[in-house]
């Protein structure tokens, strides 16, 4: 018998963690993708050793969860702990089994890590992108490559970086990127000026900054595998220079990137390193590696002097995105980053152990 399903109220899901932190337009966005799934009891919702990638939070009832040693420990709804992702590791560590009729919902994980990200790397657009005090006749490959972010760069990879790049000419007017649009190109300023924008839930068009020559903009949405989070006008005639999602992975994102497993980041962290949560709060409080510094993503420009330079940081989130679009916020601040490799879900249990 197939489960019945029902719509899901928005201000039901705007109670459940983390979701209560995205943007209006992106929780919207989320809230019309799920519904509610009814079961009897005595129904399975997942077995241990699945690898199923969604997200599910208990809404009604009450759930038996049993351990790979069958102790049994029950969940009900109401709970504060049903604010949060039921047993979220993958594979499941849990025998997940409805002890009354429940309800639950059950949100495919990537799509929900991709707007957590989109949300919380907009927040520092504004000093990612805020490049007005240099001369407007500077050599615009110098003004790129003063960037850290090149500094760990081969220098192989930067001379077939600038070889791949195309020129495209633009005119004052024009769109370069848009605002939720999927992410296909990095781009660098080559000449003319160009105005960041974001468009506010409610229509209103929010300024965020001004491009000048050598400015480096579009990586978040290539490092997180998600849409635009703003917009770029070009103010002026001007030659763009772009760079393929592709030629980035390859010759830029990868050299950055140091991904590494759990066990070697142990013996990492064991040799003087530091685990860094870049997830929200409430999600570090729900579960984190023991010993973790916890700085959301969004507060990392705010909060890099909480970070010493001379430490090297292995980052974490669920899935890896956040832990990418930090780790490129970080290396160009200058710090030494490693990323685990697939997120913590996986580690969780192990790790508390």
């Amino acid at each position: 018998m197939q489960p019945e399903h029902s719509p899901m109220d928005p201000r039901r899901l705007a109670q459940l963690v983390p979701l209560n932190s995205l943007s209006t337009d992106n929780f919207k966005d989320l809230a019309q993708k799920v519904r509610i799934e009814h079961l009897t009891a005595g129904r399975s919702v997942f077995r241990r050793g699945d690898r199923d990638n969604l997200t599910v939070y208990l809404l009604e009832g009450e759930l038996e969860l049993r351990d790979a040693e069958n102790a049994p420990s029950t969940l009900q709804a109401g709970m504060p702990a049903a604010r949060h992702p039921l047993a979220p590791q993958q594979p499941r560590t849990l025998n997940a089994v409805a002890r009354t009729d429940i309800s639950i919902v059950r949100i495919d994980t990537d799509l929900l890590d991709i707007l957590l990200t989109w949300d919380q790397s907009a927040g520092y657009v504004v000093t990612e992108l805020e490049d007005g005090d240099a001369a407007a006749d500077a050599d615009w490959m110098t003004r790129m490559l003063g960037s850290k972010v090149f500094h760990q760069v081969p220098p192989a990879n930067i001379q077939e970086i600038f070889r791949r790049m195309e020129a495209v000419p633009v005119s004052a007017g024009d769109v370069v990127i848009r605002q939720g649009e999927q992410g296909d190109y990095y781009f660098v300023l080559r000449q003319g000026q160009a105005e960041v924008s974001r468009r506010a839930p409610n229509g209103t068009v929010i300024r965020l900054a001004q491009l000048n020559q050598g400015a480096c903009f579009g990586e978040e949405a290539l490092l997180s595998d998600g849409e635009r989070n703003a917009t770029v006008t070009m103010l002026s005639d001007g030659l763009m220079m772009r760079l393929s999602k592709a030629d980035f992975d390859a010759l830029l994102k990868a050299p950055l990137l140091h991904d590494v497993d759990f066990a070697t980041a142990t013996q990492r962290v064991a040799g003087g390193a530091r685990w860094l949560d870049v997830r929200l709060e409430s999600e570090h409080h729900n579960g984190a590696i023991p010993g973790s510094l916890n700085i959301p993503l969004f507060l990392l420009r705010l909060r890099l002097r909480e970070l010493d330079p001379v430490l090297t940081y292995v980052l974490y989130c669920d899935t890896g995105r956040r832990s990418a679009a930090a780790a490129y916020l970080l290396s160009e601040a200058g710090f030494n980053i490693l990323i685990l490799s697939g997120g913590c879900l996986g580690v969780l249990t192990a790790a508390a152990a």
